[in-house]
């Protein structure tokens, strides 16, 4: 018999990181509002392109916000030859809501 997996409500949880983590966090939000050379539209979520020197920042990113939010899918592609660096966020129904709110630090200004 199959178990159905449980899903986490579409919210951050703010409790999974520690009060230096959270800065950490902002600040690295921060910085990578600034590196994102374009946004696109995706059906359940956004992909955000950076340039390929940006991949371990990306990468520490991710490996703090999907912490607090595990609701969200996160892919990071490199492309070849120099190509640019990919970070798609998606999710089910409901996620692109909460991504184009609560990470709208990712949106160039």
């Amino acid at each position: 018999m199959k178990t159905e997996k449980k899903l986490s409500p579409i919210a951050c949880n703010i409790k999974a990181l520690t009060s230096d983590q959270r800065n950490h966090l902002r600040e690295i939000g921060g910085h990578l509002r600034t590196e994102v050379k374009d946004v696109h539209d995706l059906p359940f979520g956004f992909a955000y392109r950076f340039e390929p020197a940006n991949l371990v920042e990306v990468a520490e990113f991710v490996s703090m916000e999907r912490l607090c939010c595990p609701f969200i899918d996160f892919e990071v592609e490199v492309e070849s030859e120099g190509g640019p660096l990919w970070l798609r966020a998606t999710g089910r129904d409901g996620v692109k809501v909460y991504l184009k709110e609560e990470l709208r630090y990712l949106f160039p200004k």
